[in-house]
C-alpha cells in the first residue's frame, strides 16, 4: 500500500462489472517467475504510473476468496517524487484514517484497512 502523509491510497475498480466501483490497494497477480516484490513494482507502473520502492509486509496474508490465490500486502514509497494517476482504475483517493469507511472495499481488502489505523497516525 501507499502512504504518504497519513494518508493511505485507495482505487476503485472500473473492472469487471462485478467489482466496478469497488475499492482496493493497488496491485496485482504475480507473474510466472517473479517475486511478490517484482510484481508488486510492476503493477504500479502498470496501474498508476509510478516507481516504488518495496518495503515490509504489512498484515496476514488473506486468502482469496475463490481459493486460488492469497493477497499479500507490501508497505511502499514513491519514487523521485512520482505520483499516482489512475491509469487502470475509475478513480482513486487518499484516505486519512477516519476515511477509511467512506469507501465501499472490497471483500480481500477489508481485514487489511483494519490493520491501517495504527500505520495512519
Amino acid at each position: 500500500m501507499i502512504i504518504v502523509d497519513g494518508r493511505v491510497l485507495a482505487c476503485e475498480r472500473s473492472a469487471p462489472p462485478e467489482v466496478a466501483g469497488r475499492w482496493e490497494f493497488p496491485g496485482g497477480k504475480v507473474e510466472p517467475g517473479e517475486s511478490d516484490q517484482v510484481a508488486l513494482a510492476r503493477e504500479c507502473v502498470e496501474e498508476l504510473g509510478v516507481r516504488v520502492e518495496v518495503g515490509d509486509r504489512v498484515g496476514p496474508d488473506v486468502p482469496l476468496a475463490h481459493g486460488r490465490a492469497v493477497l499479500r500486502v507490501f508497505a511502499v514509497r514513491l519514487l523521485d517524487g512520482d505520483m499516482p494517476r489512475a491509469l487502470e482504475h475509475t478513480s482513486m483517493r487518499w484516505l486519512a484514517k477516519d476515511e477509511l469507511d467512506s469507501v465501499h472495499w472490497l471483500p480481500a481488502d477489508k481485514p487489511i484497512v483494519a490493520e491501517l489505523p495504527a500505520l495512519l497516525t
